[in-house]
């Protein structure tokens, strides 16, 4: 199974930039709460990519963490454990 997750994170990792699962106007608006008065679309972009990233392999190693427990639901609990470690 884990092979299987790593694999899934590496083709989503190689996705291109028009395979962006959030929308740009999301991520614009959270640039804009963080004080970014000004920020280019290339920019947008790659905040979204990375979060993206991130989100990802926290949700990859969440999921291992609700397998290990024995569980097919993913709770909130997971994704803190993960995120407060990383």
């Amino acid at each position: 199974m884990y092979l299987k997750l790593s694999l899934l994170y590496k083709r989503a990792l190689t996705n291109n930039i028009s395979d962006i699962m959030i929308p740009l106007a999301c991520i614009e608006r959270i640039a804009r709460k963080a004080g970014a008065r000004r920020i280019s679309a290339k920019a947008i972009k790659e905040l979204a990519k990375t979060t993206e990233e991130i989100g990802l392999e926290i949700a990859l190693e969440a999921s291992q963490t609700a397998k290990h427990a024995k569980r097919k639901t993913l709770f909130r609990k997971d994704i803190r454990l993960i995120a407060d470690k990383g």
